[in-house]
């Protein structure tokens, strides 16, 4: 689940990240969307003539937020973990660490896949969000594969499009709004994935 943004050299990190948490800040508040980039500076403090020195247009605001994803503990962390020896172990803290990204980012996000159908750079954000959460499902279905641990008939393809289902955004919002934790929420994708992909337990008779 990596994030790519076109940064641009040679200017003040100090002064993006000014610009950085300003449209995080209006993300937040629902009020983006209907932003213009004047108010963006002027949220920032800064001119807008400086704004523009960084950023060219909203759809480059927008991207400017996948750095901020791109240092989220939790995305860091699943990206390591989806090729541990431990395969099993792979696949939980995966979902985990979904979870734990999804809620730390949930306000942002929220906005983002709410106008993602009406505003472009808002759609192209989340298009590469889950072209990259992709990809790290793949990597974490090859691990299952090499190491035996997808159930007989498993298919590589079928079991990403499952693992896709179980880690996207609406799932994890469809069970806050059930009324789920975050960790009741990890338990329960946790278990669903274990019992969807994995080979059944070998239980042992004893007497």
């Amino acid at each position: 689940m990596s994030y790519r943004a076109r940064r641009r050299p040679g200017r003040s990190d100090e002064t993006r990240e000014r610009i950085t948490v300003a449209v995080r800040e209006l993300l937040a508040e629902g009020a983006f969307h209907e932003s213009t980039v004047e108010q963006v500076a002027d949220r920032a403090g800064i001119a807008r003539a400086t704004l523009y020195g960084h950023f060219r247009s909203r759809a480059d605001l927008v991207d400017a937020i996948c750095e901020t994803f791109d240092a989220n503990p939790a995305l860091l962390e699943l990206r390591r973990i989806v090729e541990l020896p431990d395969a099993d172990t792979a696949l939980a803290r995966t979902i985990s660490n979904t979870i734990r990204f999804w809620s730390s980012e949930d306000a942002v996000l929220r906005q983002l896949y709410g106008v993602a159908a009406v505003d472009e750079a808002a759609r192209d954000l989340v298009d590469r969000q889950r072209a990259d959460r992709r990809g790290e499902l793949e990597r974490l279905v090859r691990n299952l594969r090499r190491n035996d641990r997808l159930r007989r008939g498993m298919t590589e393809r079928r079991a990403v499009s499952l693992l896709l289902v179980l880690t996207n955004y609406e799932t994890y919002r469809e069970l806050r709004e059930a009324g789920h934790s975050d960790r009741q929420a990890t338990t329960l994708l946790q278990e669903a994935a274990a019992d969807l992909l994995l080979p059944p337990p070998r239980w042992t008779r004893s007497g």
